[in-house]
């Protein structure tokens, strides 16, 4: 299919081979190449899930320990650090 979009080469590893049997399961009657396509992109999906499920458990931490250690440090202690700094 002709097409203005840059190309890309993909060699078929052992792994490759094995998702793209998987795939073509999953989409009967998709060419190869739209095989390898459509991996990228659920790729891309799990990926962002992943992340966003790592940022989540961050923010989930943060929040359970706001405040914890609120007394470690007195009133002014940064400013009274911060003057030992060179300017």
């Amino acid at each position: 299919m002709a097409t203005t979009l840059p190309r890309i080469q993909v060699t078929q590893t052992p792994e490759l081979a094995a998702g793209l049997e998987l795939a073509a399961k999953e989409w009967p009657g998709a060419s190869r190449s739209e095989l390898v396509a459509r991996l990228a992109e659920s790729g891309i999906e799990a990926l962002a899930a992943r992340r966003a499920a790592r940022r989540a458990a961050r923010r989930k931490v943060l929040e359970e320990t706001r405040g914890t250690y609120a007394d470690a440090y007195p009133p002014g202690y940064l400013e009274e650090l911060r003057k030992d700094w060179p300017e």
